[in-house]
């Protein structure tokens, strides 16, 4: 009895310090929150603002800025990832809102696409880019998926580049599972036409999936999310868990004709919500963002907005 008041009195000293295990501390952030931040400064908004007089605008604000998109973090999210962060997470906190977050830094990153690349200078860099990250959500509710294309670009990379990357996000991973107690962190896992559901189980499980909520398909591409569920449950099949997954509706209304880059006829999927096949239905990809110098986008830079892509996946056209 006396050992078991012992323990008592030690658990609930962490407490009021502040320093009970992330395990024991974690709360859902979906319980905790009333819905999804919708960010007035979304890059569909910020469009939206600065041209009041644009005839696309309304229309573009009414069908994709008035819903959650999530912000996107890189090297050059503000003066220091752990203010950009953490002022964004803080805006959710406030409105009692969840926020939705993607890390997407890592050296070398985009290494197929190449449309995309970019990253952190080197391991230490985004080792300590990370942490920070991880740091500025703290306690508070949000979801983050962890880093875009990572898995799905090792058949781009040398033996020694996959070691090396594979350690990183095994780092990321201990990062939000240790320091982001309230965080639900999902591992990018590509998409239903990219990486054999068996092949990225192997990269889930080495990469340490088992530490944080689950994984993320089909971000930033097309496949249904009929497919992408199909995918994940495959992927789980080979885990032999029941790992939970989310699916980026953003762009996927007409599902996929096998082109990845700005490709004509797609259209917005799902609205973001709690379930409907996955764990959650997210617009992850920013609707209206280029993929990059190419399809029916041949001069606008990957990640920029373009408010013709964003009135044709309002179209469909």
């Amino acid at each position: 009895m006396t050992r078991f008041r012992t323990l008592v009195v030690a658990v609930l000293v962490a407490a009021v310090a502040g320093i009970v295990p992330a395990a024991e501390a974690s709360a859902s952030p979906i319980t905790a929150t009333s819905g999804f931040l919708v960010d007035p400064d979304s890059v569909p908004n910020t469009w939206v603002a600065a041209h009041p007089s644009d005839s696309r605008s309304a229309t573009i604000k009414a069908q994709i800025g008035n819903y959650a998109i999530a912000k996107w973090f890189t090297s050059s999210s503000g003066p220091t990832i752990g203010s950009a962060v953490g002022a964004y997470v803080g805006r959710g906190q406030n409105a009692g809102k969840l926020p939705i977050l993607v890390a997407y830094n890592l050296p070398g990153r985009d290494a197929c696409g190449g449309e995309s690349a970019g990253g952190a200078a080197d391991a230490a860099a985004y080792r300590s880019w990370i942490a920070a990250f991880a740091d500025a959500i703290g306690t508070r509710p949000a979801v983050v998926i962890i880093e875009p294309d990572a898995f799905g670009d090792y058949s781009c990379m040398s033996a020694s580049a996959i070691s090396a990357r594979n350690a990183l996000l095994t780092f990321a991973v201990t990062q939000f599972a240790t320091r982001a107690s309230n965080t639900w962190a999902y591992l990018d896992a590509g998409n239903a036409g990219w990486v054999a559901p068996a092949t990225m189980a192997t990269y889930l499980r080495n990469a340490g999936v088992a530490s944080v909520r689950g994984f993320a398909v089909n971000v930033a591409n097309y496949y249904t999310t009929a497919s992408s569920i199909t995918y994940a449950n495959k992927v789980n099949a080979a885990l032999g868990t029941a790992t939970p997954f989310v699916i980026d509706t953003s762009r996927n209304g007409n599902g996929s004709n096998g082109v990845w880059c700005n490709p004509a006829g797609r259209k917005l999927g799902t609205h973001p919500q709690i379930g409907g096949g996955a764990e959650l239905l997210l617009w992850i990809k920013t609707p209206g963002a280029s993929d990059g110098l190419c399809g029916i986008a041949p001069t606008v830079p990957a990640g920029t907005f373009s408010p013709d892509l964003a009135m044709h996946l309002i179209t469909g056209a």
